[in-house]
């Protein structure tokens, strides 16, 4: 395009985009603002008593689109917990009034099924193995990256989301044993029709056994499969996960009928002619 300034002619060039390229970039806008307006329905609750930490991660949350609070006190941040099902709890364990093996333990115990990612400033593996066998599904020892942080908890809401859509499959598996089904794609347990709420790692350990009805697992071969622990010595794990479930699927935990103990060894699943 030729234009005159100032008494001279000048030509102008006006690039126009690419179709292709145009599309393209409307298509990434809309996926943007599709996973925005997605993370807005995500609550992210954090019990964390040091206020800029807490700060900081509320923060950087915020800023990728989740709803954040915060609470400073171990009983003030359990009753929040129990007022609202979070899509995530991040929770320290160092806490005034409760600290956070008590809030963790309390939470798992009134049944709630939100995922929590523990935070400690000890890098003692105990622990962190506490943590886990009160039903943490993760956890992050302190000074830790932001971006780490970020980083975990986006992988526990893919791993949420993938839930998601297998429950929304129309095809599923479902595995049946007396008054007990299991429907491992939509991650759901019946027990005479009514849902059970387990955690990760109860429904992981609970898919295994089921999957494998007969068949004998030592603690070591459980904490290797469903925890990823490649070390000996924390079989209370298993042994506190082990009790948990029963509680949900047992009328009679002393005298079960699914998870059987195999003595000197670790646990198996019944076998259908077992069950009647």
């Amino acid at each position: 395009m030729k234009t005159k300034i100032n008494g001279q002619y000048y030509v102008l060039f006006v690039g126009v985009p690419l179709k292709s390229n145009f599309l393209q970039k409307q298509k990434s806008r809309r996926t943007m603002e599709a996973v925005m307006e997605k993370k807005k329905t995500e609550s992210i609750l954090i019990i964390e008593d040091d206020r800029d930490i807490a700060e900081l991660i509320r923060l950087n949350l915020s800023e990728q689109g989740y709803r954040a609070e915060v609470k400073h006190n171990g009983l003030a941040g359990l009753e929040r917990a129990l007022e609202e099902n979070w899509s995530l709890v991040v929770l320290d364990i160092m806490l005034p009034g409760m600290d956070g093996f008590e809030v963790c333990k309390s939470i798992r115990s009134s049944n709630r099924s939100m995922p929590v990612l523990m935070l400690t400033a000890k890098s003692d593996e105990l622990d962190k193995v506490l943590g886990l066998e009160l039903g943490a599904d993760g956890y992050m020892t302190k000074p830790f990256g932001i971006r780490e942080l970020l980083a975990r908890v986006k992988s526990i809401f893919r791993r949420i989301e993938v839930d998601r859509e297998q429950n929304n499959s129309k095809t599923y598996r479902e595995l049946t044993f007396g008054d007990l089904q299991i429907f491992p794609e939509k991650r759901k347990v019946l027990l005479r029709d009514v849902s059970l709420e387990l955690t990760t790692k109860e429904f992981e350990l609970l898919l295994l056994f089921a999957e494998n009805p007969g068949r004998a697992y030592s603690r070591q071969e459980l904490l290797d499969v469903v925890w990823g622990y490649h070390y000996g010595g924390y079989s209370h794990t298993v042994n506190s996960h082990i009790n948990r479930i029963r509680s949900k699927i047992e009328d009679d935990s002393s005298e079960p009928r699914y998870i059987k103990t195999v003595w000197g060894l670790g646990y198996r699943f019944a076998e259908k002619g077992e069950l009647g």
